[in-house]
């Protein structure tokens, strides 16, 4: 087995939290070393896919700190443990400041709430995938410039595959590089390679019995490498079968020009969403990333189809950050029109008098203020239930779009790795979408990937220092 020098500090995967907890540990004095499984300079992940948008819960940053924690334990239905969300909340604007002091730029996009701090450059609103020289990729440039300065590096082509623990203790790992095993030895290692969408083993064990009718709606490279990792040395797991995702057309699963935007969440959320028997399964009025996941839980996830009219598709269908009216027909989007249900379903594929039946209930308990009384329920206190009443009446073959999972290692509010029976491992932590605990539960509550990446890497980082100092 080849050996290499050792680092005070040990990162798996060089993404937002990743690069994060590198530099603030080597601000704190540290040697950082960072471990990355893509080769090349600008290695895929999803922090350099992503549309750059700093959040919590969809909230500005900057608010009441009580306020977001109460948002945060809210929106994932007591999923995240208070202290877990009064750290998220407590930090939000610390990262934002701390990343402009690393250099990195931001933009207000839009009047929306949580569009106040997107990383500048920010993505070009057109569809398909456009990633390179906009803030995601300019950001992990810039963390990655900022720590070779200060003494760290990052390691490419290299993938972590064992950790090293010692009376309880994680003191280092065991990686593969150019085919040969590769012993790191550190004080702590810290687990940020992201989820585990890109595995389709552990996606099928969790989350979908048939991944390959999941699109992949980030870089993929997300292969749950540090997760497995921390799980054989007895580090516990929650939320696993959570994932962050969109509806997409069903087409994006072979036309590159269809993901990652645009995305459908604001027609099914306006509208309703159907299985091949023509009836709703799913309460589309919690969110577009609930409907995605109870999509992926169907016998078959390509079986789906939205169904709306000329109303939500002039309005919902026009919002969103590259909007579904007109560009999904524009780039190859399969878009149904007719001017009656009957034949609407045979457009579609689906039983036209199931699909007329759900149809004209939804309307009805729409009209007479019960949705909550539809099988399944209907949610509208986050999103608007349009009828469906002004022809023509429209049909989109839908598939879920999986970003990245959202469950992985247990964590504390250092976010040091935990076991089942609530004891610390030592030396031994997790950052970002590798952590399990601080989105999910019953509603599928999205929390934010880059905010959580950021403020878990400060966390890490300085209390592997004040370990070492004290």
């Amino acid at each position: 087995m080849e050996s290499t020098a050792s680092a005070d500090i040990i990162i798996v995967g060089g993404g937002i939290a990743g690069l994060v907890t590198a530099n603030r540990a080597a601000q704190l004095g540290l040697k950082a070393l960072v471990l990355e499984q893509g080769a090349e300079d600008k290695y895929l992940c999803n922090s350099r896919y992503t549309g750059g948008t700093l959040h919590l819960c969809l909230r500005d940053l900057m608010i009441d700190e009580a306020v977001m924690a109460r948002t945060i334990v809210e929106i994932t239905e007591g999923f995240v443990a208070v202290p877990l969300a009064e750290m998220l909340a407590r930090d939000g604007r610390r990262i934002v400041q701390w990343l402009r002091d690393e250099g990195i730029k931001f933009i207000r996009a839009s009047g929306a709430e949580h569009q106040k701090y997107v990383l500048a450059p920010p993505a070009t609103l057109r569809p398909g995938l456009n990633w390179e020289g906009r803030g995601g990729d300019v950001m992990l440039r810039t963390l990655g410039a900022n720590l070779e300065k200060r003494g760290g590096r990052v390691a490419r082509a290299t993938r972590a595959r064992e950790l090293i623990v010692k009376d309880g203790c994680c003191t280092g790992l065991i990686a593969s590089r150019n085919g040969t095993d590769v012993r790191f030895d550190g004080s702590a290692v810290v687990l940020a390679d992201g989820g585990f969408q890109g595995n389709s083993e552990l996606v099928q064990r969790y989350i979908c019995r048939r991944p390959e009718r999941l699109k992949q709606r980030g870089a993929g490279t997300g292969r749950g490498d540090a997760l497995l990792m921390a799980m054989a040395v007895g580090a516990a797991t929650r939320g696993m079968d959570r994932f962050y995702g969109h509806m997409l057309s069903r087409e994006a699963m072979t036309n590159e020009k269809l993901w990652p935007h645009p995305y459908l969440d604001s027609i099914v959320t306006a509208g309703i969403v159907v299985a091949p028997d023509g009836r709703r399964f799913v309460d589309e009025g919690i969110s577009g990333v609930y409907v995605a996941n109870a999509v992926a839980k169907l016998d078959d996830p390509l079986g789906v189809v939205a169904i709306f009219d000329q109303a939500i598709w002039d309005g919902p269908g026009r919002s969103g950050v590259v909007s579904a009216n007109p560009n999904l027909p524009q780039v190859g989007g399969t878009v149904h029109v007719a001017n009656d249900l009957i034949s609407l379903a045979r457009l579609a594929g689906l039983p036209g008098d199931a699909l007329t039946a759900t149809v004209h209930a939804y309307n009805e308990k729409i009209a007479a203020g019960a949705p909550q009384s539809l099988a399944p329920p209907r949610r509208i206190s986050s999103f608007r239930a349009w009828p469906i009443t002004q022809p023509p009446y429209y049909a989109v073959p839908v598939c879920a779009g999986i970003t990245n999972t959202m469950g992985g290692v247990v964590v504390n509010e250092h976010a040091q790795a935990m076991r089942a029976d609530g004891s610390i491992i030592d030396g031994l932590y997790a950052v970002g979408a590798t952590t399990g605990g601080l989105e999910g539960g019953p509603a599928v509550g999205y929390v934010g990937g880059l905010a959580k990446g950021g403020i878990t890497g400060l966390h890490a980082a300085e209390h592997i220092a004040a370990q070492r100092a004290g």
